[in-house]
């Protein structure tokens, strides 16, 4: 029950928000995607709130495994190989984060550099702390960051000022030896 206070996700902050999410929801499964988790629709009719949903598509031309979501939908894929799962990530037009879920250390560490993402989480899911870079290549920011110190030289404009003190002209071209 959403409106429960122990329940641990909260609403989206429209109903258009969560009608794209509901819209999205059903244009995967017309795709093909199998509904996994979650029913597609809305849990209650207080509130925009969207019921937690797993999609499993099996293909990369499903909407719900190229598109930005912004909603309780968790979109999985399986993979054949370390390889196939780094080039399909790899393929996504998005690169804000990627989640690897491994105790292998050397593994994580492999797969962490092959991945052409701003952010990797290992073992969890969307931490955000506020001291780290925030954002990715391609169309998650085109690499620019926010929060942190990264995120404040968006902000900034660089401009370098020189005040000359000496006595005398700075010489800079000393045409006379030439």
């Amino acid at each position: 029950d959403p409106m429960d206070n122990d329940c641990r996700l909260g609403p989206l902050v429209s109903a258009a928000q969560r009608d794209k999410v509901l819209n999205f929801i059903q244009k995967g499964i017309a795709d093909g995607a199998e509904l996994l988790y979650g029913s597609g629709k809305k849990p209650t009719e207080k509130g925009f709130f969207v019921e937690p949903t797993v999609l499993r598509v099996n293909s990369d031309r499903n909407t719900v495994w190229n598109e930005e979501i912004f909603g309780p939908v968790l979109s999985v894929m399986s993979f054949k190989s370390e390889e196939d799962a780094i080039r399909i990530a790899n393929k996504s037009k998005y690169g804000l984060a990627a989640a690897v879920f491994t105790a292998d250390v050397s593994r994580f560490a492999r797969i962490n550099n092959k991945l052409k993402v701003g952010i990797v989480w290992n073992n969890c899911s969307q931490p955000c702390f506020c001291q780290l870079p925030w954002g990715g290549p391609k169309l998650s920011g085109n690499t620019t960051r926010d929060l942190g110190e990264f995120g404040l030289k968006k902000f900034l404009e660089p401009k370098q000022i020189v005040h000359y003190v000496a006595e005398g002209a700075l010489d800079w071209y000393n045409t006379s030896s030439l």
